[in-house]
């Protein structure tokens, strides 16, 4: 019998310090239905749902829209979850493979050459990609036009 009781007081307080250390209710965006790797996460429902949580893990999720607009997900997110900042990332502009225009910018000079894509990126990712005229393959920063600024800026 009193190891019952010594369980039984173990249990409340164990659980007494799980309450106590998650004490606190925040509200969290969550997606209204399932958005999967690389959908727009703004073109999905968001609902603010309570949950319990420490207060210093809170600014690792989504509170606003803010932090959602113009983002895409980067791996599932399931409806009704909270979404995590690092699940999230800007869309890609670039795809390997792809076409796109190579800038280079020296004061009032400005070449541009067409070249493809070795590797996806996003608006300022730093990716390969093969001159078409040359085959050199080069290195430059994605602009948010899906150009590829090259050189020494």
């Amino acid at each position: 019998m009193k190891k019952l009781s010594l369980l039984i007081a173990g249990l409340l307080l164990s659980t007494a310090s799980i309450t106590q250390a998650y004490a606190d209710r925040i509200g969290f965006l969550v997606p209204t239905t399932t958005v999967y790797a690389g959908q727009p996460v703004s073109n999905v429902g968001l609902s603010e749902r309570m949950f319990y949580i420490k207060v210093d893990a809170a600014p690792l999720y989504v509170t606003d829209v803010k932090q959602a607009l113009n983002k895409v997900a980067k791996r599932t997110l399931p409806a009704g979850r909270p979404i995590s900042l690092s699940a999230l990332g800007d869309p890609v502009l670039v795809e390997r493979g792809q076409n796109t225009k190579l800038v280079f910018n020296a004061g009032d000079l400005v070449i541009t050459a067409s070249g493809v894509s070795m590797e996806p990126g996003s608006a300022g990712d730093f990716i390969k990609v093969r001159n078409v005229d040359s085959g050199r393959i080069v290195s430059g920063t994605v602009l948010s036009d899906g150009s590829v600024r090259v050189g020494g800026q």
